[in-house]
């Protein structure tokens, strides 16, 4: 299983090329994809959203979350910003989705590096 993160998602619907969006293909062709619930809310939350790919999306399988998700997520959240590096609220939301799941996150975001850095995610 694999998860991909908002700016994949954004990428592949628009059409966008890059590896990110050719794993994300890929992923979807052999029914691997995962979506962690803060990811399906970002993408949701367009308001130019189609019904029919907000449809597909709601179809897709979500990132269990497990019991104390809530304060993992703040502690690592706490660990990349005493590094001094950006760490938003949906992006650590996500990463801990992933840490949970032990699963692999698809994304060109950048930000998501400091995630990394602190728990080896990507």
């Amino acid at each position: 299983m694999i998860a991909a993160d908002t700016s994949t998602w954004i990428s592949f619907f628009e059409g966008e090329q890059g590896d990110d969006v050719l794993a994300l293909a890929r992923a979807l062709e052999s029914r691997q994809v995962v979506v962690p619930p803060p990811v399906l809310t970002e993408l949701l939350s367009d308001p130019e959203l189609s019904a029919s790919v907000a449809q597909t999306l709601m179809e897709l399988p979500l990132v269990a979350m497990k019991d104390g998700f809530w304060h993992r997520a703040g502690k690592l959240r706490a660990k990349v910003l005493a590094r001094k590096r950006k760490a938003r609220l949906g992006d650590a939301l996500i990463a801990q989705c992933c840490i949970d799941a032990d699963i692999a996150l698809i994304t060109r975001d950048g930000d998501f590096k400091a995630f990394s850095a602190v728990l080896n995610l990507l």
